[in-house]
């Protein structure tokens, strides 16, 4: 059983197999939905659990007991914990009576789990299969987490390892993964190249399943704050749900999550506006066809008055999007491109001519390719600062930094991944504004004008590397004196091959 000496990594390990085992003929992207729920019940069970054992020994009385817990963060209603499931786990119906308890206590913590628990059907035919053999995969759900004690857990563990388990899963799912989770290691460095500070209101436009948002948190923690309040919206239902799951699991219940498309239909509003943000955060989905170009001419917000991207390339609606709610002269946006954000041409080349005009891009990072499970392709980071448009703190900052960093990752069999050094090295670069031989480069507005306001990193860093000159002559005198050599050889081995009668 784990107690309070358990490793982020041991716990880790206990997780995976525990999901791992009780996977049956289902595709990672359905299956993690259901074990990420059994998690988060089991972490709502054994807490509670623990809560009331020691209010038991405290006030005694069960009608008290019961009193003080239902003022905690949570409350399970009787015949609903964990144990009670195990206790039934042999029933023929137990996908229906997991339903059933997984409804009654939604229904009674509605303002924090609404929705969450009763997200997935844990008796669906459609999903799961015929009863034997959902059955099956539930029991072996159900048995594999009973021998896991989550109580005894520190919190921040059990939210790293959920943590863990998403991108476990990310990988397990390929292609699919990308809807709900960015590659940790990418996330870590957008989270500190965005620079959040104690006080800022955070948004996630894309969310995912939360991670971004709450790495962004924790570096404000790292500087000794806990003051910052976190945003976001997620288009994907079962995404939505694993975000709430998540912020949960790392006691960040205030965060405001919201479920709905961003582009069609912001929900992150206050008096029929768009909410403002200190930081806005995001890896949004790589050219997104169909993303609703039809409807930006009528945008009751005007998000899109430098230009409407292309109905098949959604990637600087987003853009222009996160511009919009960030905070008029002091707001900063850090998101996640792929490269043709940086020199495509028509409306998208306005767009970001536009955007240029207005000096609000602080810099442009082009990060190695083989970092995402979704695309093979290199992908690029925008820095964009609202302090440097006219009247911000920065106005007078004219220039562009330039990272060409695609060489910065540890290769990897199925997927290249950045190491902590290849991070600080990133971010030192950026905070520092360094010009260094072939990795980056501060670039004044003019130039970027000549080049018809192309970014294409590789216009600016130079990252030619000149061969070796060869000295023909040299190496001619090397081979006459090697030749003589050969030659001896060849006479003291056919001196050899005499005496031993070999012809």
């Amino acid at each position: 059983m784990p107690n309070k000496t358990i490793t982020q990594e041991e716990l880790n390990k206990i997780l995976w197999a525990a999901a791992d085992t009780s996977r049956i003929g289902l595709d990672g992207g359905v299956y993690k939905n259901y074990v990420l729920i059994m998690l988060f019940y089991k972490y709502l069970s054994d807490l509670f659990k623990k809560q009331e054992a020691k209010y038991q020994e405290r006030f005694g009385g069960a009608s008290r007991v019961q009193d003080k817990l239902k003022t905690g963060r949570f409350y399970l209603p009787p015949n609903t914990s964990f144990d009670y499931i195990y206790g039934v786990v042999e029933q023929d119906n137990i996908g229906e009576e997991l339903n059933k308890v997984l409804a009654k206590i939604e229904d009674e913590n509605k303002e924090k789990l609404e929705g969450i628990l009763t997200s997935l059907d844990f008796n669906s035919e459609n999903t799961l299969g015929k009863l034997e053999q959902r059955n099956r995969m539930i029991r072996y759900l159900i048995q594999d987490f009973q021998k896991i004690d989550l109580s005894e857990v520190d919190d921040d563990i059990i939210g790293n390892s959920y943590m863990y388990m998403i991108e476990r899963f990310g990988a397990d799912a390929g292609k699919k993964a990308g809807e709900f989770f960015t590659v940790r290691s990418v996330a870590q460095l957008l989270a500190k190249l965005a620079q959040p500070k104690s006080g800022d209101r955070i948004c996630d436009p894309a969310m995912g399943s939360g991670g971004l948002l709450l790495l962004a948190g924790e570096e404000i923690e790292k500087q000794g704050s806990k003051n910052y309040a976190l945003y976001g919206q997620e288009s994907t239902g079962s995404t939505y749900q694993l975000a709430r799951m998540n912020v949960f699991l790392h006691e960040k219940d205030s965060a405001r999550l919201e479920w709905g498309d961003t582009l069609n239909n912001p929900l992150l509003v206050e008096n029929d506006k768009l909410m403002k943000f200190d930081l806005v955060i995001a890896n949004p989905p790589f050219s997104l066809k169909k993303w609703g170009a039809e409807n930006a001419t009528s945008d009751k917000y005007n998000r899109f008055w430098r230009g409407i991207p292309p109905k098949d390339k959604g990637d600087f609606a987003f853009i222009s999007h996160m511009m919009e709610v960030a905070k008029p002269k002091q707001g900063r946006v850090a998101v996640i491109v792929p490269h043709g954000v940086l020199f495509r041409g028509g409306a998208e080349g306005k767009i970001r001519q536009a955007m240029l005009e207005e000096n609000v891009i602080d810099a442009v990072i082009g990060l190695p390719a083989g970092l995402f499970q979704t695309t093979g392709i290199p992908v690029a980071i925008l820095i964009l600062d609202r302090s440097r448009e006219k009247g911000g703190a920065n106005e007078k900052k004219k220039d562009i930094l330039f990272i060409e960093a695609s060489k910065e990752f540890v290769p990897g069999k199925a997927q290249n991944s950045l190491s902590n050094e290849n991070i600080e090295k990133i971010f030192k670069t950026y905070k520092d504004k360094k010009t260094i031989d072939k990795f980056s480069r501060v670039v004044g507005f003019n130039e970027i004008k000549e080049n018809d306001f192309n970014l294409n990193i590789t216009r600016y860093v130079d990252t030619f590397e000149e061969e070796e000159e060869v000295d023909i002559s040299a190496n001619l005198k090397e081979l006459d004196k090697i030749d003589p050599e050969i030659a001896k050889l060849e006479s003291e081995m056919k001196k050899h091959l005499k005496e031993l009668n070999i012809k």
